[in-house]
């Protein structure tokens, strides 16, 4: 019975999912899921990552069990900034993104951002509409992660080594890193980045840029399509 109830939410939530990238699709924008551990600075690189894009402009979903800390922080920045806080839930679910869509002018916006709950586990099996899932590992959560938890490592389009700048200072073995990835995702891009020195975030921005262009020339045909 137990496994039956999960293959349903999951069910639903696909079927919601489905609906909000429709919704992305015909507003031309990149969503992007944004999933990591608590503290791997996923907020933190949203404030260096707005200002770099420059013209093009962004709208911020948090995902937070609490506080509306993390949107204040981008609200000045981004185009939008909406906090969802989900109470008990380590994940956001598809019908909530939904739910902030409707207060949301996406056509407005060239990329959605969506800063989920802080957990490496379930993010990775839900969902949410995105076009793509941006995974962030810290050097100081350690070089063990990726093997610990493959689930969410096996479906990022990117995976981003946040915090280098303590490469070299703490106990890190990122061939090791790179090649659990590997073994689990062969075709992900791998960036070593970090907000404080903002190594990395030339390939970053370029990165965003160009899936973003791509993503626009899928949505024109699938638009067209429809």
């Amino acid at each position: 019975m137990k496994v039956n109830v999960v293959k349903n939410v999951l069910k639903a939530n696909d079927i919601v999912a489905n609906e909000n990238r429709k919704i992305f699709n015909k507003a031309k924008v990149l969503a992007l899921n944004i999933i990591s551990s608590p503290g791997s600075g996923k907020t933190t690189l949203l404030e260096k990552t707005i200002p770099a894009l420059k013209e093009q402009k962004s709208i911020v979903i948090v995902g937070d069990l609490q506080t509306t800390r993390d949107a204040d922080r981008v609200s000045g920045i981004a185009l939008r900034a909406v906090q969802i806080n989900t109470g008990m839930s380590c994940h956001l679910y598809a019908n909530q993104v939904s739910e902030s869509l409707k207060d949301l002018a996406i056509d407005e916006a060239d990329y959605v951002f969506i800063e989920n709950v802080g957990n490496l586990v379930c993010p990775g099996e839900f969902d949410l509409g995105e076009n793509l899932k941006v995974v962030l590992l810290s050097v100081p959560e350690g070089d063990d992660k990726v093997a610990k938890y493959p689930t969410t490592f096996r479906v990022a389009d990117i995976v981003l080594l946040t915090k280098s700048d303590l490469l070299g200072i703490l106990d890190f073995d990122i061939k090791k890193v790179k090649d659990d990835i590997a073994k689990l995702n062969a075709n992900v891009t791998f960036l070593e980045i970090s907000s404080k020195t903002s190594a990395g975030m030339d390939e970053w921005i370029f990165w965003l840029k160009e899936k973003r262009s791509q993503s626009v020339g899928q949505q024109a045909r699938f638009v067209t399509e429809e």
